[in-house]
């Protein structure tokens, strides 16, 4: 048996003291293979557990605009933002919400000032307009560094395309789609002319994580106009001093998920937004909480048929629970 690295060579059928050219191409592969890998499992470790948060006050200004913000993410965000010294402005549609959350803030931060406006963000284009336009109007005057287009809209459950209410898919795209961009139109000239600020626009891991999310289109393409607006509006207004950002998360303990029970995977709202806020004015698309970004490296394994038909066979057996509930006809 050749034991030393000549042996091995001229036993591969290159001559001794001259390895074959092949060997030394699978060689040159194997370790650039192995130091690319090392970087990148070294680069995450860094974002998720060493990369420290800025001081967003000191580095974008003193105020924060977070959209629906009377439950899960956007509640959990405020409350957040107002411990690390920041003002709010609270954006909701539900009065008593609004005021029980700037109550919170208020005790959580006794400092914290607090601004709420009430609007409904799904609206038509001309409701949505005027919303906007309120916002504006309530954020004039104020150092305002961080925006937070976090309301979101979803199916209340699974659905085929064609069997989506025609109302429900609208106030899909209405909130997540329209809205979002006309909240951020009314706060980010004023970011640009300052010359600092950002905006932090809630994406999901529908849109980016799997090749596609079957039962909910019209959400997940929602979603990924989001993730596409928001890396482009990074390299639009970089330069300014705006630094834009879509934040992935995966399946997050909110009314808005459809996974009940405990998962190392789903952490609560509070949980969440400590790494969602560690990661603001970094890389245009983060993945803030670490158990997601390791799904979504476990499912990058997968081949895309593969994904798509495990996507769909849950669509299927997530729709005909719902429809056994009421009486409808499942499928198979």
């Amino acid at each position: 048996m050749p034991e030393s690295l000549e042996e091995i060579v001229s036993a591969a059928g290159g001559p001794t003291g001259s390895p074959p050219l092949w060997f030394v191409v699978f060689l040159a592969l194997g370790l650039h293979a192995a130091v690319v890998s090392a970087a990148t499992f070294l680069a995450w470790l860094h974002r998720a557990f060493l990369r420290p948060g800025k001081d967003l006050g000191l580095r974008y200004g003193a105020w924060a605009v977070v959209t629906g913000a009377t439950d899960g993410i956007g509640r959990a965000l405020a409350l957040e933002l107002a411990r690390g010294g920041l003002h709010l402005v609270l954006v909701g549609r539900n009065p008593a919400k609004l005021s029980c959350v700037a109550k919170e803030a208020q005790t959580a931060a006794p400092s914290c000032k607090v601004k709420s406006v009430v609007l409904d963000l799904a609206g038509d284009a001309t409701e949505l307009s005027r919303e906007a336009a309120r916002v504006a109007e309530a954020v004039r005057g104020l150092d305002v560094g961080l925006l937070v287009n976090n309301a979101g809209a979803t199916y209340p459950g699974a659905a085929y395309f064609h069997e989506v209410e025609t109302p429900v898919w609208e106030t899909v795209v209405r909130v997540n789609v329209e809205a979002a961009t006309r909240i951020a139109r009314a706060v980010v000239p004023a970011m640009a002319a300052k010359g600092r600020g950002a905006v932090v626009n809630v994406g999901s891991g529908s849109s980016v994580v799997v090749p596609a999310f079957p039962l909910y289109a019209v959400y997940a393409a929602s979603k990924a106009y989001i993730d596409q607006l928001s890396r482009s509006l990074s390299v639009e207004y970089k330069h300014c001093g705006v630094d834009v950002q879509c934040q992935i998360p995966l399946y997050v303990a909110t009314k808005m998920s459809p996974v009940k029970g405990d998962s190392p995977f789903i952490p609560s709202p509070e949980e969440y937004v400590k790494a969602a806020i560690r990661c603001i004015g970094y890389e245009p698309r983060s993945v803030p909480y670490w158990r997601h970004s390791t799904q979504w490296f476990l499912a990058s394994l997968m081949p895309d048929s593969a994904l798509n038909l495990w996507r769909l066979r849950i669509g299927i057996r997530k729709r005909n629970e719902m429809r056994a509930l009421v009486g409808g006809k499942g499928i198979s």
